[in-house]
């Protein structure tokens, strides 16, 4: 069932289709009516209907305002619009057809109940697309190669938590688990210009597209690769990557079982496709969390190529002497901790700070690298503090007191519970400071709507102008803090300052209005009387009466 609002300012007309038309079978469980654009956009805050039907010339705002407002504010209403012959043109131009329907006057209830029927079944025909499991499936299985090829692709661009990629790898129903890893790259040498000696009859080789020749690449590789249970092979920023996941810790046979693999990779595009190309080896490594190192030294072999030539694989440990692994805290690693600190829920620093500390047991590092992961740790931690120290809390003392504790810690349990204590603290910290700021933005706010509730031209873009913030983000902070959208509290200070002027001085209904900011003396009254529930006059009436 859908919620509806129709606006029109003659009563007549929607009491008749509020009468005249059954929107319950319509599809419409919830039907509200305002008598102007202004009403309307405050019951579009409070109700956010599915559809709103409104016409054009009302006073205070029209239809076509009312729409444009709609359309930005609550992008997925739909529109409907009410609209008489001479102004059927304007109308279209005005809101750019961004509406379901145009209802021409005069019109009958038969006929707008045709026409919310009509929009009613385009809503349930996206609502039943959005829900069709058959199709959602269907839509699934096709996008599955392009999603696993992309999280293949985050495993060498970022880190993940082991949980996320067992997860993900899971889902997307591929083998992971392993005891082995290893990065491959083959690159192709590409260039749109014939190259000399170049088989002008050969099909591949005289391909210009790199897209096609990756892929005759791509399928060669994945045969072999799959024949021999090697792990996985997909497309990477012009590149074709290799993962090898291997159930053998033992390094130095991965290596062995990758290379020869790899050498019949190489034979193979030699001979069929006679392309150009270069295949690089990365390092070893235990964790897959650490992939993205190992497709970074492959990347570096890959340079090697201007030294040995073409058509070589490359291994960067038979180039460089490297440690096959690191004790490294890279700049991931500190953006994850840092936001976990600033946005994560407790058990998500947690998870991070566990990840952490995991790396340190895992790796056999030098005490001088062990010092050095956890001396930037702790620098980390020193630089976020410096954005929440106010000079009042000791154990941040600009950066100088958390070093002082550090400097005095012996064990790693030890320091992974100080480490985790301190973490929490400056978690509390931004949280504290958040709120605190949340409250501070509303009290201007707030503030500042009291001070100038009398300007006519106040409005949520005028305040958010003045905070120099967003009106989405203001309008959900507003009414998270103070219960009530901004419009509406704004309307109740109006409301509550004309009944003061009311009770406390003998001037005029039109000019009170004008003190708390309507341009409008009728609008004012219409207002009041729906605010108060009886108008101006009979408000300090009944006042004058109690005084007696």
């Amino acid at each position: 069932m859908y919620k509806l609002l129709l606006v029109d300012d003659e009563p007549e007309v929607t009491e008749g289709l509020m009468m005249e038309i059954d929107w319950e079978s319509c599809g419409f469980s919830e039907v509200k009516t305002a008598g102007n654009g202004k009403e309307a956009m405050e019951l579009v805050e409070k109700m956010e209907p599915d559809v709103l039907i409104t016409d054009i010339s009302m006073p205070y705002m029209n239809g076509l305002e009312l729409s444009d407002w709609v359309k930005k504010m609550y992008p997925i209403t739909r529109v409907v619009i009410l609209t008489g012959h001479d102004e059927f043109e304007y109308a279209k131009q005005a809101i750019n057809l961004q509406v379901e329907a145009y209802v021409l006057k005069p019109f009958s209830g038969q006929q707008l109940t045709e026409t919310v029927l009509e929009v009613k079944r385009r809503m349930d025909e996206e609502r039943k697309m959005r829900n069709n499991i058959e199709l959602l499936q269907e839509h699934y299985r096709t996008t599955l190669p392009i999603v696993r090829e992309k999280f293949l692709s985050s495993l060498i661009t970022r880190h993940q938590s082991i949980a996320a990629i067992r997860e993900k790898a899971d889902k997307y129903g591929m083998e992971l688990e392993g005891e082995g890893y290893l990065v491959s790259i083959i690159s192709v040498i590409h260039s749109d210009k014939p190259e000399e000696g170049e088989d002008p009859h050969h099909v591949v080789s005289s391909i210009k597209d790199l897209d096609l020749k990756l892929f005759s690449i791509t399928n060669i590789a994945s045969e072999i690769w799959m024949r021999d249970k090697l792990g996985k092979v997909f497309i990477h920023q012009d590149q074709v990557v290799l993962f090898t996941v291997s159930p053998d810790a033992n390094g130095e046979l991965v290596m062995e079982t990758t290379q020869n693999a790899l050498k019949e990779i190489l034979q193979s595009i030699e001979k069929f496709l006679k392309l150009p190309i270069m295949i690089g080896v990365g390092t070893i490594t235990q964790d897959i969390r650490s992939l993205k190192y190992s497709y970074e030294a492959a990347e570096s072999a890959l340079d090697y190529r201007r030294i040995l030539g073409m058509n070589q694989i490359i291994c960067i440990d038979d180039m460089e002497e490297r440690v096959q692994e690191k004790l490294i805290f890279d700049e991931w690693k500190e953006q994850n901790l840092v936001r976990s600190i600033k946005l994560g829920t407790e058990q998500e620093l947690s998870d991070v700070i566990d990840e952490l500390f995991d790396n340190i047991s895992r790796v056999q590092a030098p005490v001088h690298d062990f010092q050095h992961y956890l001396l930037e740790m702790v620098t980390a931690i020193i630089k976020l503090s410096k954005m929440i120290d106010d000079g009042t809390d000791p154990i941040f003392a600009g950066g100088a007191g958390i070093l002082n504790q550090y400097q005095k810690l012996n064990t790693l349990n030890e320091t992974k519970a100080w480490f985790t204590d301190l973490c929490g603290k400056v978690r509390s910290r931004i949280v504290s400071r958040r709120q605190s700021s949340y409250k501070h933005i509303v009290e201007e706010a707030i503030q500042y709507t009291k001070t100038h509730f009398g300007d006519q031209e106040l409005s949520i873009a005028v305040v958010c102008a003045h905070l120099h913030i967003s009106t989405g983000y203001f309008s959900s902070l507003f009414k998270k803090e103070v219960k009530l959208t901004y419009g509406a509290y704004l309307l109740q200070l109006r409301m509550e300052a004309a009944k003061e002027y009311l009770r406390t001085t003998e001037m005029k209904t039109f000019e009170i209005a004008d003190k708390v900011g309507f341009a409008d003396p009728n609008y004012f009254s219409l207002c009041f009387k729906k605010y108060e529930g009886v108008s101006a006059k009979e408000y300090r009436n009944a006042l004058s009466e109690s005084s007696k």
